[in-house]
């Protein structure tokens, strides 16, 4: 009862104190909290979504993925006849066949593309009785015709389209024109996918480039059948029916509902758990961050009552009730700031979601997901870890001596703690290095990645543990270039900081951590900028690319190939096949099917053989790394088993160098040879398509080429300027938003920092009083603490710059295996992060100056 006496008495007496510690528990406990929230909001969303739209039981073909794009490009159907042969199915109440495509581009008359921003599908079908479980038509009715279109309220919304308007469906069997008769609006949360009807005879036509058959048949149980019984049910008579006509039992594939909506999920759920696990990872890194904060606070507080904590020994506490009562009050703040942070990190989820709804992706409050575990994780880990952050310096708080303590205002250091603290970081930080320098001379990319991983995790821990040794020198050496100047204000900010050089050395390590990631990201980023440019530069010939999300449908292909100015446009398909190398090994893969001109579009080195002999009759490349592996040659046969065509024997032409970042590890042919083997309505469209403009006429083509493309929106044509700056974008998007996610381990350090001043100030409160007695003015006070401020800061960035780019330094020859082989430091970036950790400094120093310089003279040298 006393220690908890205590330790509330300690705990309320210090609130002010704690604040920011519980302000770092918070918010780490806030950001884990807000992101399984949101994944957990998402997942009910989807899945509400996937339950809405499923039916009792599912039929498709047996080659249909929920994830997947056709070869072709168009869905995989069944014949309309399949309909009538569910219905006579035991259980069945209804069966209905359905229509439905990802694979399209929905255009509005100004051919502004109609579908979502954020990567969410645009769907065109039909409309059937099955999608009323999910939506409702609100405005008009549903199409009758081939000219009518509905579309969902929210692209209506989101694109301001109205009853009347008309919409140009883009699929690969076409282009159809159609005008809104109606709108109907999902019952459920859409997450963002655009969604388009037609009436089946269109849908079966245009979607399908065929009459009377369709994508899936949604069946509806009786009552009182289950979803597995009419699964077994309809399973049977299709069986029998193939079985009568002669075909082969399982050609389709039937789901109950949940197996068709765990499917659907599967998908989500793998790109759900991306975010999930890589928003928690730096979660991570801020409760890492925090315990160096929790680690100073106690430490300090520790510090400052000595004479309290000795008095306490002297009569008659033990050891273990002062361990206690300091862990009782790392358990307090524990409980405050995660209680806190549980509320706060459902807040954070809500931000997120309307943050998503901005974007493009629709996520409603509604579907608020807050789990049981959720507040439980949330609450353990913040309790715990802070209560472990606290555990050293209750141990040194418990083995202060009465004596000691009742002599001395502070505890004397140990000196051979010290010796043993640094030989253990030298031995840390010198094995972290020689892993980061085997990472850098390894000959496989995986070898690699287990030896950085391991160099980056103990270099990390080296340098925190030898952060107190390095504060001397490195403290005195940025002194030296920034504070000289400011006279016996300086020096008395360079001694403030190397007082404690374990404290200072904490509250650096803090800052160290969030900038190392930054260093490291930016060394990557750039280098594979730089890398990719250069590869363009040495071996991309043609001087337009042009691409989208999906396939180029052929009628985009047409107008590519009409434009004038060019000097020739080449083909580029990739075909799935299963591939038997003459040492009888079989693998499947896909195959790069191009015209001959590709081999001066994309100059590919050689290890053997040329290029253009790959695209001659029943001829072949293939890659080094594979070649090597299985023992080709040039002039070996390879079998080739198309899909959904022939078994081909070609012969190995020509070995590709993969020592390169551009289509390394392809296999090519000629577009000849691959319509040999696959049956025309098997030819995939064009994945991409390069051109390369008549001698000249560059400016021309360029102009013409976009010109031909504006009936496309959903493809870009790039000339080799513009696919370095998007390449170099979208390095930058992604960057910035890791960036964004390390700014909270980032905020978390600078109140290290804010509460270290803090704590710092009240420590020296009488030596404070002194200075300002023997006429420091409250100005020059306040610079002191500034300038202490500062110089903790810019040790930390030094620390955490340095390790970050050795850390990038050798991820970028990781990258090299892989083709990256330009190492580029971002000079701008890092030298920016440095001023700015100046600037940290000095916002951090606001409060601890202000209240310094507030202090009465005669109060603060009476202090004890």
């Amino acid at each position: 009862m006393t220690v908890f006496k205590t330790s509330m008495r300690n705990f309320f007496a210090h609130k002010g104190r704690m604040a920011l510690s519980a302000v770092a528990v918070l918010l780490s406990v806030a950001f884990v909290c807000g992101t399984l929230v949101f994944t957990d909001t998402m997942n009910t969303t989807f899945d509400k979504l996937f339950a809405a739209t499923s039916s009792d039981v599912t039929v498709q073909p047996k080659a249909a993925k929920s994830d997947d794009t056709p070869q072709n490009g168009k869905p995989e159907s069944l014949p309309a006849s399949v309909v009538a042969q569910t219905e006579k199915a035991d259980g069945v109440k209804s069966a209905e066949g359905a229509v439905g495509s990802l694979n399209v581009t929905v255009v509005n008359s100004d051919n502004k593309n109609m579908g979502s921003s954020t990567g969410a599908p645009t769907i065109a079908g039909n409309w059937t009785k099955n999608d009323l479980r999910s939506m409702e038509i609100t405005s008009g009715h549903a199409p009758r015709g081939p000219t009518e279109v509905m579309v969902d309220a929210d692209t209506a919304d989101k694109h301001n389209l109205k009853m009347g308007d008309e919409l140009r469906t883009i699929a690969v069997t076409g282009d159809f024109k159609a005008k809104i008769v109606g709108i109907a609006t999902f019952k459920v949360t859409n997450p963002g996918a655009a969604v388009v009807y037609f009436d089946t005879a269109t849908a079966q036509r245009e979607l399908l480039g065929a009459t009377g058959r369709f994508t899936q048949i949604n069946v509806s149980a009786e009552q009182g059948v289950t979803d597995g019984q009419l699964k077994q049910n309809v399973s049977a008579t299709l069986a029998g029916s193939e079985a009568g006509a002669g075909g082969a039992a399982g050609a389709y594939k039937i789901q109950t509902q949940k197996e068709f909506s765990d499917e659907n999920r599967e998908g989500v759920g793998e790109f759900m758990n991306v975010i999930k696990y890589a928003m928690l990872g730096f979660a991570g890194i801020a409760f890492l961050v925090g315990i160096f904060l929790i680690i100073n606070t106690f430490s300090m507080l520790v510090a400052q009552r000595t004479r309290e904590i000795g008095l306490m020994r002297a009569i008659g506490s033990s050891r273990k009730q002062v361990n206690r009562s300091v862990l009782f009050e790392a358990l307090l703040l524990g409980i405050v700031g995660s209680v806190a942070g549980v509320g706060a990190g459902v807040g954070i989820a809500v931000g997120l979601m309307k943050l998503m709804s901005m974007a493009g992706m629709n996520l409603s409050t509604a579907d608020l997901t807050v789990k049981t575990a959720t507040p439980v994780v949330g609450l353990i880990l913040g309790i715990v870890v802070t209560v472990l952050a606290a555990y050293l310096p209750a141990r040194r708080a418990g083995k202060v001596s009465p004596m000691a303590a009742l002599r001395d205002a502070g505890t004397p250091a140990d000196g051979k703690a010290g010796w043993i603290r640094g030989l253990i970081g030298l031995a840390l930080t010198g094995s972290g290095g020689a892993a980061l320098y085997l990472a850098g001379t390894s000959d496989t990319a995986s070898d690699g990645s287990l030896m950085l991983g391991a160099g980056v995790v103990l270099t990390l821990i080296g340098f925190v543990i030898i952060g107190p040794l390095l504060a001397g020198g490195v403290v005195r050496a940025i002194s030296a270039v920034l504070l000289r100047g400011f006279g016996p204000v300086g020096r008395l900010a360079e001694r403030n900081a190397l007082r404690n050089p374990r404290r200072t050395g904490a509250t650096g390590a803090a800052l160290m951590i969030g900038l190392a990631l930054v260093a490291c990201l930016s060394v990557v980023g750039s280098s594979m900028v730089a890398s990719a440019t250069d590869e363009l530069d040495k071996s991309v010939g043609a001087d337009f690319i042009i691409q989208g999300n999906n396939r180029i449908v052929p009628q985009a292909q047409k107008a590519i190939e009409s434009t004038p100015g060019l000097d020739h446009v080449t083909s580029y398909k990739t075909v799935e096949a299963k591939m038997t190398s003459p040492d009888g090994k079989t693998e499947s893969s896909d195959v790069t099917a191009a015209d001959p001109t590709y081999a001066s579009d994309l100059r590919r080195e050689m290890t053997a053989g040329e290029l253009s002999a790959a695209y001659g009759k029943n001829a072949m490349s293939v890659g080094s790394e594979y070649a090597t592996d299985h023992g080709i040659k040039v002039g070996d046969t390879m079998t080739v088993a198309f899909k959904g065509g022939e078994t081909a024997k070609l012969k190995v032409a020509a070995i590709t160098n993969d020592d390169s970042a551009l289509d390394q590890g392809a296999r090519y042919m000629s577009i000849a040879t691959m319509e040999q083997y696959v049956p025309k309505d098997q030819i995939p469209p064009n994945e991409i398509m390069f051109a390369k403009a008549a001698e000249g006429q560059e400016e021309q083509a360029y102009a013409a080429l976009k010109k031909s493309m504006d009936a496309y929106p959903q493809y870009q044509v790039r000339d080799q300027s513009d696919y370095k700056q998007e390449l170099k974008d979208q390095i930058g998007q992604l960057l910035n938003m890791v960036y964004g996610l390390l700014a909270l381990a980032i905020i978390v350090a600078v109140l290290g920092v804010v509460n270290t001043l803090a704590l710092s100030v009240v420590e020296r409160t009488r030596e404070i009083g002194l200075m300002r007695a023997i006429g420091l003015s409250r100005r020059q006070l306040r610079r002191m603490i500034r300038m202490e401020s500062v110089v903790i800061a810019l040790f930390g960035a030094l620390l955490g710059l340095g390790l970050g780019m050795g850390w990038g330094a050798t991820a970028q020859k990781l990258l090299a295996l892989e083709g990256l082989k330009v190492l580029e430091i971002p000079w701008p970036t890092i030298i920016g992060v440095f001023v700015a950790s100046a600037f940290v400094g000095l916002f951090a120093a606001l409060i601890p100056a202000f209240r310094a310089g507030r202090m009465n003279v005669l109060n603060a040298i009476a202090t004890e």
